[in-house]
């Protein structure tokens, strides 16, 4: 794994809110082309510390975002999600001013103007966990979506006896004490690494709290590059072992 940051360029933070100025956004990326400098730039005006990540990208679209003030890390060749969100993690934690750390997808599935309302359910239910929950009974959601996030909120409703109405969700806002948890004990994977944190916080008893944020799907989503078959049985094979190792 090679690493490299930027923090050169362009900074267009807007925001008053002191919350905010403590709250750092981790971005995972992996060819998102296009879609990426809007979502960087919108999260720019809510917060100043943005950490990229990209995850092995031959579309060169964060190289091109050298006139923002974002930190831009570069794993080699692509090692997964999972890896990505931990390499961001262990450099956020280097920022003392830091206090808590979102991750926002780069497809534009996640609205960063949303950000506020994950950091208010935070503050407001002293938690360490706040996910950005989809609601599932809308027309526009795909019925294997809709079918799979229902069968893993199941499953984790009996085999770790936590209700969390979206498990699947990449928009979250961690504590810090919880990042630094994480980094101590998890190494990183793909997508089954955010079912692992999610089966830490609940084991260890860190409080969890959803809010509702916009459900956006778009069929086809080229940017999108989760293996329906691989990823989720990773997925479940990961929460099934929790369930029998406790």
């Amino acid at each position: 794994m090679s690493t490299q940051d930027d923090h050169e360029g362009l900074q267009i933070v807007h925001s008053k809110n002191a919350d905010l100025h403590q709250t750092a956004v981790i971005i995972p990326c992996y060819n998102a082309g296009p879609r990426l400098r809007p979502v960087v730039e919108k999260t720019l005006t809510h917060t100043p510390w943005v950490t990229l990540i990209d995850d092995g990208s031959t579309d060169h679209a964060v190289e091109n975002l050298a006139d923002l003030n974002i930190q831009r890390l570069f794993l080699h060749p692509n090692q997964g999600k999972g890896v990505a969100l931990i390499t961001g993690f262990r450099a956020l934690l280097e920022n003392p001013q830091v206090s808590q750390i979102a991750v926002i997808d780069a497809d534009g599935q996640h609205d960063p103007s949303e950000l506020p309302n994950l950091i208010n359910a935070l503050k407001t239910n002293n938690a360490d966990l706040v996910i950005g929950t989809r609601a599932f009974n809308l027309p526009q959601v795909p019925f294997r979506s809709r079918f799979g996030n229902r069968l893993t909120a199941t499953l984790t409703s009996i085999l770790l006896g936590a209700s969390i109405a979206d498990t699947q969700s990449g928009y979250r806002l961690h504590s810090r004490t919880l990042v630094e948890a994480i980094v101590r004990d998890i190494p990183g994977g793909r997508y089954e690494t955010e079912m692992e944190i999610l089966i830490k916080a609940v084991r260890e008893g860190y409080k969890i709290t959803g809010v509702p944020i916009a459900t956006v799907y778009e069929p086809g989503n080229a940017s999108s590059h989760f293996h329906k078959i691989r990823d989720s049985w990773r997925i479940y094979s990961r929460l099934l072992r929790a369930a029998t190792h406790r």
